[in-house]
């Protein structure tokens, strides 16, 4: 069964304001270099709606202008790529290489991890909360961007019981970033 993969920006107040946070090179080649340890994604219907906005590639295959780098291309072609799960009670459909996700969450997402050997991404802060508080994620990475934006959701606000994590990786970016990465203590 593969693993699933939590990944989420903050800033050092634990808040998840995107727009808050700068997306350097550096940044996306890192995002673009995590897609290699996973087969799909796993996204709530916000998140999925929001990177659909934000990297879906014209049906030509170029890339928008706004896109100057190599790292934040390849991270656009990868993402654009990938198969994707959508988790929402409220979308009808969904196109991008992805399908809705229905019935019993615990069980579709075990089934998703046992289709994706290579594992799964998830990212947002709704759905991870659900995942979280079912034992479902086997690994979490917090990349922490030394801003304070006093807005924004925070990741596992609500959750019920807490999590113990043990750090297993640590990488320090340029901007003063810093991805934190945990696996829960057994």
């Amino acid at each position: 069964m593969g693993a699933l993969r939590y990944s989420i920006n903050t800033t050092l107040d634990g808040c998840c304001a995107h727009d808050a946070m700068d997306g350097t090179e550096e940044m996306h080649r890192y995002a673009a270099e995590g897609f290699d340890r996973v087969e799909a994604l796993l996204f709530g219907r916000v998140v999925y709606s929001m990177m659909e906005e934000a990297w879906r590639l014209p049906p030509s295959g170029e890339t928008p202008e706004w896109m100057q780098d190599a790292a934040t291309v390849a991270f656009a072609r990868r993402i654009d790529a990938m198969p994707k799960y959508v988790v929402s009670s409220t979308l009808d459909r969904v196109d991008w290489n992805a399908e809705l996700v229905h019935g019993d969450l615990a069980d579709a997402v075990r089934r998703i991890k046992a289709a994706h050997e290579g594992g799964v991404y998830v990212g947002g802060v709704t759905l991870p909360l659900a995942l979280a508080g079912l034992g479902l994620i086997d690994e979490y990475e917090f990349i922490v961007h030394p801003r304070i934006a006093g807005r924004g959701p925070a990741p596992f606000a609500g959750l019920t019981e807490h999590l113990d994590l043990e750090l297993v990786q640590r990488r320090e970016f340029l901007s003063g970033a810093t991805a934190l990465r945990f696996v829960p203590k057994r």
